[in-house]
């Protein structure tokens, strides 16, 4: 029995009932006062809150020794500050970079921006694993793709792709052979970068300083 309920008296299951109902409505109540985002992809102050409002009422839920009135208390200060951050950012265009950050162009005109990637800890992994997800074959395609504030991947593609880095898996042979290579223009294996000279191989990517190319493709 003690491994079932614990060392609490069986009345204490009705305690549980009511503190699970007031802390669910506490809940739906602060999210309702933080706005239609927070049911949405969250920015870094709306997670910070989310995750103090979990941290604040699981506790009490369970634990017959703690109050209701701190998860009350604590759930009316995160709303507060939430609601503020919310009101300047929506003031002031700074205060909003400062508290939510701001967007990043990831690839420019087919080609990886390594730098603003590594400002962000954002992998080359990540992104042309995000850049498959979204049907994206070649990096050609691709002539803007932002790192939005929330985290997430916006992409604008070219109505007539440009030849590009194809980010098909090397060991997917079979589907890659369905891509159609350019015989004059070359990519950079790290970067996407491309060169539409035979001797331009020779040398350097101008755009990372690597020296790896590969035959860019247009499909």
């Amino acid at each position: 029995m003690r491994i079932i309920l614990g060392d609490v008296p069986w009345s204490f299951l009705i305690e549980v009932i009511i503190r699970i109902t007031f802390i669910y409505l506490l809940l739906m109540v602060s999210m309702r006062f933080m706005g239609k985002r927070m049911a949405s992809t969250l920015s870094n102050s709306e997670l910070a809150a989310l995750v103090s409002l979990a941290a604040a009422v699981g506790v009490p839920m369970l634990a017959p020794e703690r109050g209701m009135l701190p998860a009350l208390i604590i759930a009316v200060i995160v709303v507060s500050i939430q609601r503020i951050i919310s009101y300047y950012s929506y003031k002031s265009s700074k205060f909003e970079f400062l508290a939510l950050g701001d967007i990043s162009v990831l690839v420019k005109d087919g080609r990886m921006l390594l730098d603003v990637m590594k400002l962000n800890r954002v992998s080359p992994e990540r992104l042309l694993a995000e850049l498959r997800s979204a049907g994206i074959t070649n990096l050609g395609k691709v002539r803007r793709s932002y790192f939005e504030a929330t985290g997430e991947f916006t992409n604008y593609l070219y109505e007539n792709p440009i030849p590009g880095l194809n980010i098909l898996p090397e060991w997917d042979e079979s589907f890659r052979s369905e891509q159609q290579e350019t015989v004059d223009t070359f990519a950079c294996r790290n970067c996407g970068n491309t060169v539409e000279n035979e001797r331009d191989r020779e040398w350097n990517c101008s755009n990372c300083g690597e020296k790896d190319w590969t035959n860019a493709i247009v499909s």
